[in-house]
């Protein structure tokens, strides 16, 4: 069992878990599984369903559903592996919509010059 107490101004807030692990009963051990479990769930799943809206994604014939998280999956690492301009994802996802140039850079190639070659 894990709790985890909360407090934001002058709120608090409880919040009992329980885990089922076959990991040993290492203080210590089963802390940082948790912790890794929610560094996952925080930095892949959040950003999934908050900047691509992973959860209303509704295709689900054959291999669609997969395979659109794949190309999320891909884009989200391409955007986070730019280092170019410190920006949030959100707007990094809006620059790689309507510029060509850094849809380029993200995807690793050249940017066309002016007169197209």
């Amino acid at each position: 069992m894990l709790e985890r107490v909360r407090r934001v101004a002058d709120r608090t807030s409880t919040e009992r878990i329980c885990y089922i692990s076959s990991l040993p009963a290492d203080t210590e051990r089963i802390a940082q599984a948790v912790r890794n479990h929610w560094e996952v769930e925080n930095r892949l799943h959040w950003c999934l369903d908050v900047q691509f809206g992973d959860d209303y994604a509704r295709a689900c014939s054959g291999h669609v559903a997969h395979n659109l998280a794949l190309v999320r999956h891909m884009a989200l690492n391409l955007i986070r592996l730019d280092t170019s301009i410190k920006t949030s994802i959100k707007t990094k996802r809006l620059l790689a919509a309507t510029s060509d140039e850094f849809r380029a850079a993200l995807l690793g190639f050249e940017a066309p010059d002016e007169e197209g070659e």
